[in-house]
């Protein structure tokens, strides 16, 4: 049998018919008043969506795990805002099936290649460092193999923002860049310093979190969390730089303080301006991703609103955009005048656009 993936979840409506392939990311075994029942996340390169399996048909399936593969039958509806699907008929895929299958179909990716992203984060780092002991502990330190290949591939997070293959990395080049932006606004920053802190605040994700069909916390980033792990990782490049004390103790409190809040999950409170740039850096880059994310995944039809958020504590609400500017189609004087005065001939006027054609 030829198996590929017919159906994406990012084309999934309310009411469609669903017939494809899914990854399991999360199975529970629950309990309704005709029996059991199977609460399921499924997922694809495109997101995820929940789903679930009644008896009688649950009670043939005595054990489901996150990581197996599942062709799906059934229909998708909305229920409080949100999509699920209800599942009619199920099969597990045996490792046979798994293997004819494409499976970057199934693990979302970035938009951009992660050897782009790491060529322009050195290309930033040879742009912006001047003090040769910076230069020295970055660069070594993105060089090393083990740090590059877990850098590439990383999510940036289990769930809320830039959860997909080379998310880490492209989160960070973005807080890295915005990091820069601020410090033309505000000269009196140690560009140096907090580029240095923009790329490695989160390299301990790369350890902390495993990628792949099913997203979660490794035994170590349990145990450790990411930020003790990324100061150990780069310790040694630290070590052997050249950095002045002074310099090697204002980098780690970038990096112990980027959470912002100890509640939060940091070891200390930011107290220098850069540690507090970097923080709403990542905070902003954060939450402009999560939001992204929710303009498209959710049909806000009339509303514009999203669901309750739990992470932002808020509804959310997509506005209608200023329209944009004609003269960057049509120049600087887009309506030709008349002989007679400043008014468009009526055959133009009718040419013009309106907001409703963008």
């Amino acid at each position: 049998m030829d198996l590929k993936k017919i159906q994406f979840i990012r084309d999934i409506s309310n009411n469609d018919e669903v017939l494809s392939i899914f990854a399991i990311t999360q199975a529970t075994l629950a309990q309704a008043r005709n029996g059991p029942y199977w609460r399921l996340e499924l997922s694809d390169m495109t997101g995820s969506i929940g789903a679930k399996a009644w008896s009688p048909l649950a009670q043939q399936f005595p054990e489901i795990a996150a990581g197996q593969m599942l062709a799906v039958k059934g229909r998708a509806s909305t229920y409080r805002d949100i999509l699920d699907v209800n599942i009619e008929h199920m099969r597990i895929l045996s490792p046979d099936d798994i293997a004819e299958l494409d499976m970057g179909d199934f693990v979302a990716a970035s938009e951009q290649h992660p050897d782009d992203m790491y060529t322009d984060l050195l290309a930033l780092c040879a742009s912006v460092f001047t003090y040769t002991p910076w230069l020295t502990f970055v660069e070594s330190a993105l060089a090393d193999e083990e740090i590059s290949i877990r850098f590439k591939s990383a999510i940036g997070a289990k769930n809320v923002h830039h959860a997909y293959l080379g998310g880490l990395l492209e989160h960070t080049l973005s807080v890295a860049q915005l990091c820069m932006k601020l410090c033309d606004q505000y000269p009196e920053l140690d560009r140096q310093v907090l580029l240095a802190g923009a790329i490695f605040h989160d390299i301990g994700k790369a350890w902390e979190l495993s990628a792949g069909l099913v997203k979660d916390y490794t035994d170590e980033g349990r145990l450790i969390g990411h930020i003790n792990i990324g100061l150990e990782k780069v310790e040694p490049y630290l070590a052997v730089s050249g950095l002045p004390l002074e310099l090697q103790m204002h980098f780690k409190h970038l990096i112990l303080g980027h959470h912002g809040q100890r509640e939060w999950g940091s070891p200390v409170l930011p107290a220098t301006a850069e540690a507090l740039v970097l923080h709403y850096a990542d905070n902003i880059d954060a939450k402009l991703a999560q939001l992204r994310g929710l303009f498209s995944d959710f049909e806000y039809g009339d509303t514009g609103w999203t669901p309750y958020q739990n992470t932002l504590g808020r509804f959310i609400f997509k506005p209608k955009m200023t329209p944009p500017d004609p003269r960057q189609f049509f120049g600087e004087n887009p309506l030709p005048t008349s002989p007679e005065g400043d008014v468009p001939p009526p055959e133009f006027s009718a040419g013009i656009p309106s907001d409703d054609d963008f």
